[in-house]
């Protein structure tokens, strides 16, 4: 088998290996990249209410909070509470969190869920152990290996010799001019 030859199967055979995990890495790369513009890990949910029961902090307790709560929709489980400041009254639920101004009634319930399919992928992204950094170190060697023999498969003016080498020149000089600039 002649290195041409061999550097297409091998190429091929990699690619075909590492598209999966490819897509998986940029589509959790794209998610964290706009985390300013979004949560790409929790659904968060808002919804204002209003409660007549009478709060006040030297009266409250666990079952106060167990009476509001029974009084919002969705009846969520009790957690705790506790008063972040003066008239601001905070109950943990189990997936979010219940703010009642204690003067004039009004509430907020948060509820907080994991975002289907960015969640877990997302969580790959963050290396959560130890096995994890591995497969990740292969996975970027043989991007790598992916990489350089694809530079390699196209011969001619089309290859890396001519437009090739201007293309990828460009793929260099380009995140330079982001680092130079940030």
């Amino acid at each position: 088998m002649n290195i041409n030859r061999f550097n297409r199967v091998t190429h091929r055979d990699i690619g075909y290996l590492i598209a999966g995990m490819t897509i998986i890495y940029a589509l959790s790369g794209i998610a964290l990249n706009h985390k300013n513009d979004w949560n790409p890990n929790y659904l968060i949910e808002n919804r204002s209410f209003r409660t007549d029961i009478p709060v006040s902090m030297e009266s409250f307790n666990d079952a106060a909070a167990k009476e509001i709560l029974e009084n919002i929709p969705g009846n969520p489980e009790y957690k705790t509470y506790y008063y972040p400041s003066g008239n601001i009254l905070t109950i943990f639920i189990d997936d979010g969190s219940v703010r009642i101004n204690t003067g004039t009634g009004e509430g907020t319930i948060e509820r907080i869920s994991k975002r289907p399919l960015f969640y877990q992928i997302n969580f790959l992204h963050y290396n959560p152990g130890r096995w994890w950094k591995y497969f990740s170190d292969i996975f970027c060697v043989l991007l790598m290996f992916v990489t350089i023999t694809g530079l390699f498969l196209v011969k001619g003016k089309n290859g890396i010799t001519r437009r090739g080498a201007i293309l990828t020149a460009i793929g260099v000089i380009l995140p330079l001019l982001f680092l130079l600039i940030y």
